[in-house]
């Protein structure tokens, strides 16, 4: 594997789950590197990103949704008054997969306009 950035990976695209493998324990550390605040708890990929108020966290997770929905890959959601705990893994093939980072990379590049 190459090593991952956050500007590659946010230009990508998730493929189908189904042509994945999950990926190894390095591996996942290693995209992890390059995803500011992200971890890996209990099988998942997962930050919690914080907000003002309701609205900027309801326009976070409506951000959201439209990415995953582009994607075709959807995270697990907790939503608050203000702050959004956002959790990916590729339940297809029971792992993590590239499909979960490129689309927590896609989240990250929404703060950085």
């Amino acid at each position: 594997m190459d090593k991952p950035n956050l500007q590659s990976l946010a230009a990508g695209r998730c493929t189908d789950a189904r042509s994945l493998s999950a990926l190894s324990e390095g591996d996942i550390g290693a995209y992890l590197s390059v995803l500011p605040g992200w971890s890996f708890e209990q099988g998942e990929i997962v930050k919690t990103f914080k907000f003002a108020n309701y609205y900027e966290t309801l326009t976070f997770v409506n951000a959201t949704a439209w990415i995953s929905h582009r994607q075709d890959h959807h995270p697990d959601l907790s939503v608050h008054f203000n702050r959004c705990r956002v959790a990916y893994s590729t339940h297809a093939i029971h792992g993590i997969s590239t499909n979960d980072f490129i689309c927590a990379a896609k989240i990250e590049t929404l703060f950085a306009a």
